[in-house]
Protein backbone atom coordinates (compact mmCIF):
# COMPACT_ATOMS: atom_id res chain seq x y z
CA UNK A 1 0.00 0.00 0.00
CA UNK A 2 2.86 2.34 0.90
CA UNK A 3 4.50 1.54 -2.44
CA UNK A 4 1.31 2.41 -4.33
CA UNK A 5 0.97 5.64 -2.38
CA UNK A 6 4.58 6.54 -3.16
CA UNK A 7 4.06 5.87 -6.87
CA UNK A 8 0.93 8.04 -6.85
CA UNK A 9 2.78 10.81 -5.03
CA UNK A 10 5.64 10.68 -7.53
CA UNK A 11 3.13 10.78 -10.40
CA UNK A 12 1.41 13.81 -8.91
CA UNK A 13 4.74 15.54 -8.38
CA UNK A 14 5.70 14.76 -11.99
CA UNK A 15 2.44 16.21 -13.31
CA UNK A 16 2.84 19.25 -11.07
CA UNK A 17 6.39 19.74 -12.31
CA UNK A 18 5.28 19.52 -15.95
CA UNK A 19 2.42 21.94 -15.32
CA UNK A 20 4.75 24.39 -13.59
CA UNK A 21 7.15 24.07 -16.47
CA UNK A 22 4.38 24.91 -18.92
CA UNK A 23 3.40 27.95 -16.91
CA UNK A 24 6.98 29.19 -16.99
CA UNK A 25 7.44 28.53 -20.69
CA UNK A 26 8.81 31.49 -22.60
CA UNK A 27 9.60 32.26 -26.20
CA UNK A 28 12.15 34.41 -27.98
CA UNK A 29 11.02 36.45 -31.00
CA UNK A 30 13.90 37.95 -32.95
CA UNK A 31 14.74 40.03 -36.00
CA UNK A 32 18.05 40.18 -37.88
CA UNK A 33 19.17 42.03 -41.00
CA UNK A 34 21.78 39.67 -42.48
CA UNK A 35 23.34 42.33 -44.70
CA UNK A 36 23.36 40.92 -48.22
CA UNK A 37 23.15 37.16 -47.82
CA UNK A 38 23.63 36.31 -51.50
CA UNK A 39 24.51 33.02 -53.12
CA UNK A 40 27.03 32.86 -55.98
CA UNK A 41 24.51 32.57 -58.83
CA UNK A 42 22.79 35.23 -60.91
CA UNK A 43 19.05 35.70 -60.40
CA UNK A 44 17.42 36.77 -63.64
CA UNK A 45 16.22 40.37 -63.55
CA UNK A 46 18.08 41.25 -60.34
CA UNK A 47 21.07 43.53 -59.87
CA UNK A 48 23.26 40.98 -58.10
CA UNK A 49 26.42 41.23 -60.21
CA UNK A 50 28.55 42.38 -57.27
CA UNK A 51 27.78 39.09 -55.53
CA UNK A 52 29.11 36.75 -58.18
CA UNK A 53 32.53 35.07 -58.25
CA UNK A 54 33.74 37.47 -60.95
CA UNK A 55 31.88 40.48 -59.56
CA UNK A 56 33.09 43.49 -57.60
CA UNK A 57 33.00 41.61 -54.28
CA UNK A 58 34.61 38.43 -55.68
CA UNK A 59 31.77 36.53 -54.03
CA UNK A 60 33.19 33.00 -54.16
CA UNK A 61 31.70 29.82 -52.78
CA UNK A 62 34.11 29.99 -49.84
CA UNK A 63 33.00 33.52 -48.95
CA UNK A 64 29.37 32.51 -49.26
CA UNK A 65 29.88 29.50 -46.97
CA UNK A 66 31.69 31.68 -44.44
CA UNK A 67 28.80 34.15 -44.49
CA UNK A 68 26.32 31.34 -43.83
CA UNK A 69 28.41 30.02 -40.94
CA UNK A 70 28.73 33.52 -39.49
CA UNK A 71 24.98 34.17 -39.62
CA UNK A 72 24.24 30.80 -38.03
CA UNK A 73 26.76 31.45 -35.27
CA UNK A 74 24.93 34.65 -34.28
CA UNK A 75 21.59 32.83 -34.14
CA UNK A 76 23.29 30.12 -32.09
CA UNK A 77 24.64 32.75 -29.71
CA UNK A 78 21.10 34.07 -29.14
CA UNK A 79 20.07 30.49 -28.34
CA UNK A 80 22.99 29.97 -25.96
CA UNK A 81 22.24 33.23 -24.21
CA UNK A 82 18.60 32.27 -23.67
CA UNK A 83 18.95 28.49 -23.43
CA UNK A 84 16.62 28.21 -26.40
CA UNK A 85 16.50 29.11 -30.07
CA UNK A 86 14.16 31.90 -31.12
CA UNK A 87 10.74 30.48 -31.86
CA UNK A 88 10.22 32.95 -34.67
CA UNK A 89 12.88 34.99 -36.42
CA UNK A 90 12.30 37.67 -39.04
CA UNK A 91 15.11 38.18 -41.54
CA UNK A 92 16.01 40.91 -44.03
CA UNK A 93 18.48 41.22 -46.92
CA UNK A 94 18.33 37.61 -48.06
CA UNK A 95 18.51 36.94 -51.79
CA UNK A 96 16.17 33.97 -52.23
CA UNK A 97 14.85 30.75 -50.76
CA UNK A 98 18.05 28.93 -51.69
CA UNK A 99 20.17 30.91 -49.23
CA UNK A 100 17.57 30.28 -46.51
CA UNK A 101 17.65 26.55 -47.15
CA UNK A 102 21.42 26.61 -46.87
CA UNK A 103 21.25 28.72 -43.71
CA UNK A 104 18.86 26.48 -41.76
CA UNK A 105 21.08 23.48 -42.56
CA UNK A 106 24.13 25.07 -40.90
CA UNK A 107 25.35 22.84 -38.07
CA UNK A 108 25.08 25.60 -35.44
CA UNK A 109 21.32 25.89 -35.87
CA UNK A 110 20.31 22.58 -37.49
CA UNK A 111 18.81 21.27 -34.25
CA UNK A 112 16.26 24.11 -34.24
CA UNK A 113 14.65 22.50 -37.33
CA UNK A 114 13.74 25.91 -38.69
CA UNK A 115 11.09 26.04 -41.39
CA UNK A 116 10.88 28.87 -43.91
CA UNK A 117 8.28 31.36 -45.08
CA UNK A 118 9.53 33.36 -48.05
CA UNK A 119 8.26 35.07 -51.19
CA UNK A 120 10.33 36.66 -53.94
CA UNK A 121 9.87 40.43 -53.92
CA UNK A 122 10.23 42.93 -56.78
CA UNK A 123 13.20 44.71 -55.16
CA UNK A 124 15.75 45.42 -57.90
CA UNK A 125 18.70 44.59 -55.66
CA UNK A 126 17.24 41.13 -55.28
CA UNK A 127 16.83 41.22 -51.49
CA UNK A 128 13.77 39.93 -49.67
CA UNK A 129 12.43 39.46 -46.17
CA UNK A 130 11.63 36.06 -44.70
CA UNK A 131 10.50 34.33 -41.54
CA UNK A 132 12.04 31.30 -39.86
CA UNK A 133 9.97 29.39 -37.32
CA UNK A 134 10.18 26.31 -35.13
CA UNK A 135 7.29 24.01 -36.12
CA UNK A 136 7.29 22.33 -32.71
CA UNK A 137 6.24 25.67 -31.20
CA UNK A 138 4.52 27.71 -33.90
CA UNK A 139 1.88 26.36 -36.28
CA UNK A 140 1.54 28.33 -39.51
CA UNK A 141 -2.04 28.75 -40.72
CA UNK A 142 -1.75 31.36 -43.43
CA UNK A 143 0.87 33.46 -45.22
CA UNK A 144 0.64 36.38 -47.63
CA UNK A 145 2.52 39.42 -48.89
CA UNK A 146 1.58 43.08 -48.79
CA UNK A 147 3.08 44.83 -51.85
CA UNK A 148 4.04 48.47 -51.66
CA UNK A 149 1.70 50.88 -53.42
CA UNK A 150 1.12 54.63 -53.61
CA UNK A 151 -2.63 54.52 -52.86
CA UNK A 152 -2.38 56.42 -49.60
CA UNK A 153 -5.40 58.21 -48.11
CA UNK A 154 -3.16 60.55 -46.13
CA UNK A 155 0.22 60.94 -47.91
CA UNK A 156 0.50 63.16 -50.97
CA UNK A 157 2.50 61.54 -53.76
CA UNK A 158 1.55 64.10 -56.41
CA UNK A 159 5.25 64.94 -56.90
CA UNK A 160 5.74 61.43 -58.30
CA UNK A 161 4.92 60.90 -61.96
CA UNK A 162 3.12 57.73 -63.02
CA UNK A 163 6.31 56.52 -64.66
CA UNK A 164 8.28 57.05 -61.45
CA UNK A 165 5.68 55.15 -59.45
CA UNK A 166 5.71 52.22 -61.84
CA UNK A 167 9.52 52.14 -61.84
CA UNK A 168 9.80 52.13 -58.04
CA UNK A 169 10.36 48.63 -56.67
CA UNK A 170 10.89 47.68 -53.05
CA UNK A 171 10.48 44.78 -50.66
CA UNK A 172 7.03 43.34 -49.97
CA UNK A 173 5.84 43.10 -46.37
CA UNK A 174 5.49 39.48 -45.22
CA UNK A 175 2.51 38.42 -43.10
CA UNK A 176 2.36 35.06 -41.30
CA UNK A 177 -0.60 34.02 -39.18
CA UNK A 178 -0.62 30.97 -36.93
CA UNK A 179 -0.85 29.56 -33.41
CA UNK A 180 1.70 29.89 -30.63
CA UNK A 181 0.94 28.35 -27.24
CA UNK A 182 -2.56 27.70 -28.61
CA UNK A 183 -3.11 31.43 -29.16
CA UNK A 184 -3.70 33.18 -32.46
CA UNK A 185 -0.69 35.22 -33.58
CA UNK A 186 0.27 37.23 -36.63
CA UNK A 187 3.82 38.25 -37.51
CA UNK A 188 4.67 41.00 -39.97
CA UNK A 189 8.20 41.30 -41.37
CA UNK A 190 9.22 44.41 -43.26
CA UNK A 191 12.25 46.07 -44.75
CA UNK A 192 11.04 49.58 -45.40
CA UNK A 193 12.36 51.72 -48.27
CA UNK A 194 15.83 53.12 -47.84
CA UNK A 195 16.63 56.70 -46.83
CA UNK A 196 16.82 58.06 -50.35
CA UNK A 197 16.26 61.69 -49.39
CA UNK A 198 13.83 64.05 -51.08
CA UNK A 199 10.92 62.01 -52.37
CA UNK A 200 12.06 59.03 -50.31
CA UNK A 201 10.95 60.69 -47.10
CA UNK A 202 7.32 59.63 -47.58
CA UNK A 203 8.04 56.05 -48.62
CA UNK A 204 8.60 54.68 -45.14
CA UNK A 205 5.45 56.28 -43.70
CA UNK A 206 3.53 54.72 -46.59
CA UNK A 207 5.02 51.28 -45.89
CA UNK A 208 4.08 51.72 -42.22
CA UNK A 209 0.57 52.74 -43.25
CA UNK A 210 0.19 49.55 -45.31
CA UNK A 211 1.41 47.37 -42.46
CA UNK A 212 -0.77 49.10 -39.87
CA UNK A 213 -3.95 48.90 -41.95
CA UNK A 214 -3.54 45.13 -42.35
CA UNK A 215 -2.83 44.73 -38.63
CA UNK A 216 -6.08 46.56 -37.83
CA UNK A 217 -7.94 44.29 -40.24
CA UNK A 218 -6.65 41.19 -38.49
CA UNK A 219 -7.55 42.58 -35.05
CA UNK A 220 -11.07 43.17 -36.32
CA UNK A 221 -11.40 39.72 -37.90
CA UNK A 222 -9.75 37.67 -35.12
CA UNK A 223 -10.77 38.87 -31.68
CA UNK A 224 -7.82 38.84 -29.26
CA UNK A 225 -5.21 38.06 -31.93
CA UNK A 226 -1.67 38.88 -30.83
CA UNK A 227 0.32 40.81 -33.39
CA UNK A 228 4.04 41.41 -33.69
CA UNK A 229 5.43 43.92 -36.19
CA UNK A 230 9.14 43.64 -36.92
CA UNK A 231 11.70 44.68 -39.44
CA UNK A 232 14.46 46.93 -40.60
CA UNK A 233 12.28 50.02 -40.71
CA UNK A 234 15.09 52.31 -41.97
CA UNK A 235 13.74 54.74 -39.39
CA UNK A 236 14.28 55.18 -35.67
CA UNK A 237 11.55 54.50 -33.11
CA UNK A 238 10.83 58.22 -32.70
CA UNK A 239 10.46 58.92 -36.43
CA UNK A 240 7.09 59.78 -37.96
CA UNK A 241 6.67 56.43 -39.69
CA UNK A 242 6.92 54.60 -36.38
CA UNK A 243 5.07 57.01 -34.09
CA UNK A 244 2.35 58.38 -36.34
CA UNK A 245 1.79 55.68 -38.94
CA UNK A 246 2.50 52.53 -36.89
CA UNK A 247 1.08 54.13 -33.73
CA UNK A 248 4.17 53.17 -31.73
CA UNK A 249 4.00 54.01 -28.02
CA UNK A 250 6.90 54.21 -25.59
CA UNK A 251 5.06 52.64 -22.66
CA UNK A 252 2.33 50.06 -22.21
CA UNK A 253 0.39 52.55 -20.10
CA UNK A 254 0.09 54.90 -23.11
CA UNK A 255 -1.12 52.16 -25.43
CA UNK A 256 -4.73 51.93 -26.59
CA UNK A 257 -6.32 48.95 -28.32
CA UNK A 258 -5.24 50.28 -31.72
CA UNK A 259 -1.70 51.25 -30.73
CA UNK A 260 1.52 49.22 -30.70
CA UNK A 261 3.97 49.12 -27.83
CA UNK A 262 7.49 49.80 -29.12
CA UNK A 263 10.04 48.50 -26.58
CA UNK A 264 12.88 50.08 -28.54
CA UNK A 265 11.65 53.66 -28.25
CA UNK A 266 12.77 54.03 -24.63
CA UNK A 267 15.96 52.11 -25.40
CA UNK A 268 16.77 54.44 -28.30
CA UNK A 269 16.27 57.45 -26.04
CA UNK A 270 18.59 55.83 -23.52
CA UNK A 271 21.38 55.55 -26.10
CA UNK A 272 21.05 51.97 -27.33
CA UNK A 273 21.68 51.25 -31.01
CA UNK A 274 21.44 48.36 -33.47
CA UNK A 275 23.50 49.99 -36.24
CA UNK A 276 25.91 52.88 -36.57
CA UNK A 277 26.22 55.34 -39.43
CA UNK A 278 28.83 58.09 -39.56
CA UNK A 279 29.27 58.11 -35.82
CA UNK A 280 25.55 58.08 -34.98
CA UNK A 281 23.77 55.12 -33.44
CA UNK A 282 20.31 54.16 -34.67
CA UNK A 283 17.74 51.49 -33.92
CA UNK A 284 16.15 50.56 -37.23
CA UNK A 285 15.64 46.92 -36.17
CA UNK A 286 12.35 47.33 -34.38
CA UNK A 287 9.84 44.91 -32.90
CA UNK A 288 6.41 46.11 -31.73
CA UNK A 289 3.46 44.33 -30.12
CA UNK A 290 -0.25 45.07 -29.91
CA UNK A 291 -2.28 45.56 -26.73
CA UNK A 292 -3.36 41.91 -26.63
CA UNK A 293 0.29 40.97 -26.15
CA UNK A 294 1.33 43.74 -23.77
CA UNK A 295 -1.67 43.50 -21.43
CA UNK A 296 -3.12 40.02 -21.21
CA UNK A 297 -4.87 37.56 -18.92
CA UNK A 298 -3.35 34.99 -16.58
CA UNK A 299 -2.25 31.87 -18.41
CA UNK A 300 -1.69 33.65 -21.73
CA UNK A 301 1.46 34.96 -23.35
CA UNK A 302 2.65 38.51 -22.79
CA UNK A 303 5.80 40.51 -23.48
CA UNK A 304 8.12 40.77 -20.47
CA UNK A 305 11.16 42.89 -19.53
CA UNK A 306 14.52 41.32 -20.36
CA UNK A 307 17.17 44.04 -19.91
CA UNK A 308 17.84 45.35 -16.39
CA UNK A 309 14.28 44.24 -15.59
CA UNK A 310 13.27 47.50 -17.23
CA UNK A 311 13.55 47.33 -21.01
CA UNK A 312 11.29 45.00 -22.97
CA UNK A 313 13.63 44.66 -25.93
CA UNK A 314 17.24 43.68 -26.39
CA UNK A 315 19.90 44.69 -28.88
CA UNK A 316 22.08 41.58 -29.01
CA UNK A 317 25.77 42.26 -29.51
CA UNK A 318 28.14 39.56 -28.29
CA UNK A 319 31.77 40.59 -28.54
CA UNK A 320 32.54 38.50 -31.63
CA UNK A 321 30.20 40.57 -33.83
CA UNK A 322 31.63 43.90 -32.62
CA UNK A 323 34.80 45.32 -34.19
CA UNK A 324 37.61 47.25 -32.53
CA UNK A 325 35.75 50.54 -33.00
CA UNK A 326 32.76 49.18 -31.10
CA UNK A 327 30.46 49.01 -34.14
CA UNK A 328 29.06 45.98 -36.01
CA UNK A 329 31.75 43.77 -37.56
CA UNK A 330 30.68 43.70 -41.23
CA UNK A 331 31.37 41.40 -44.15
CA UNK A 332 32.97 44.25 -46.09
CA UNK A 333 34.59 47.47 -44.94
CA UNK A 334 35.34 50.29 -47.40
CA UNK A 335 35.05 47.82 -50.25
CA UNK A 336 37.41 45.29 -48.71
CA UNK A 337 36.36 41.81 -47.62
CA UNK A 338 36.98 41.37 -43.88
CA UNK A 339 34.84 38.28 -43.26
CA UNK A 340 32.56 39.71 -40.61
CA UNK A 341 28.86 39.37 -39.94
CA UNK A 342 26.41 42.21 -40.59
CA UNK A 343 26.16 45.98 -40.30
CA UNK A 344 23.19 45.42 -37.96
CA UNK A 345 22.93 43.80 -34.55
CA UNK A 346 19.95 41.47 -34.11
CA UNK A 347 17.17 42.45 -31.73
CA UNK A 348 14.66 40.37 -29.82
CA UNK A 349 11.83 40.34 -27.31
CA UNK A 350 10.69 37.66 -24.89
CA UNK A 351 7.17 36.33 -24.38
CA UNK A 352 6.16 34.51 -21.22
CA UNK A 353 2.98 32.95 -19.90
CA UNK A 354 1.45 35.33 -17.40
CA UNK A 355 1.17 33.83 -13.92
Amino acid sequence: MKKIALVLLCSLLFVATISAGNRKKDYIISFYNLENLFDTYHDEGKIDGDYLPDGKNLWTENRYKQKLANMASVIRAIADDNRKFPTVMGLAEIENRHVLEDLVCEKDILSANYQIVHYDSPDKRGIDVALLYRPDQFEVLDTKILPFNFDSPTIDFSAWSQEEKEAFKTRDILEVRGRLNGEMFAFFVGHFPSRLGGKGADLRPRAAEIMYKEALRLMSEYKGIKIILMGDMNDNPDDESMVKYLHGKETIAEQSNIDFFDPFLSMYKAGYGSLEYRGTWNIFDIIMVNKALSSTQKGLLEIVPIVKNKYYGRVFKPSFIVNEQGVPFRTFSRGNYIGGYSDHFPTYIKLKIKS
